[in-house]
């Protein structure tokens, strides 16, 4: 039988950077070798691509902070030791994986990638099931009522 003493972290593999960069980058070689219609005149997918960046990294930056300040990891491969509420944890349970999103996607734009939006759902559902419901377990085990809580109180995603 396991138990939290067995489990000391959620068990994601693969750094969740990854989830997101490998098809980004795919999707930009995919683009060189098969290019498709853009999708903005240049300087309109410039400012939009790089609006939504900058929007991205600064969620990302906000997350990271509050993490700090409750004394906790952003690696997933080490325990856990609070769960973060504040900042933009207050808005979402998972804002790091919102601001890769809107990195991904703000770099897609800006990059034209139109092969990245054909990408997007897998990576999503990638992110979901191996890494996201991992970590919801894990932290449910852990953390028991207080993240369930958490949880009826504050949205996935957004």
């Amino acid at each position: 039988m396991s138990t939290m003493d067995d489990r000391a972290t959620s068990g994601v593999r693969f750094p969740p950077p990854l989830y997101f960069a490998i098809p980004l980058l795919l999707s930009v070689a995919t683009q060189l070798l098969f290019p498709a219609t853009e999708l903005l005149p240049r300087l309109a997918a410039a400012v939009a691509g790089a609006a939504l960046i900058a929007v991205g990294v600064a969620f990302a930056a906000s997350a990271i902070v509050t993490m700090r300040r409750a004394h906790t990891s952003l690696n997933p491969t080490v325990p856990t030791r609070a769960i973060a509420t504040g900042g933009p944890y207050r808005f979402s349970r998972n804002p790091m994986y919102l601001s890769m999103t809107l990195v991904y996607v703000g770099v897609a734009i800006w990059t034209q990638a139109v092969w990245a939006f054909a990408y997007l759902p897998l990576v999503l559902f990638g992110v979901r099931r191996l890494v996201i419901d991992r970590e919801e377990r894990y932290l449910t085990e852990k953390f028991g009522d207080a993240y369930r809580d958490y949880c009826r109180q504050v949205r996935r995603w957004i």
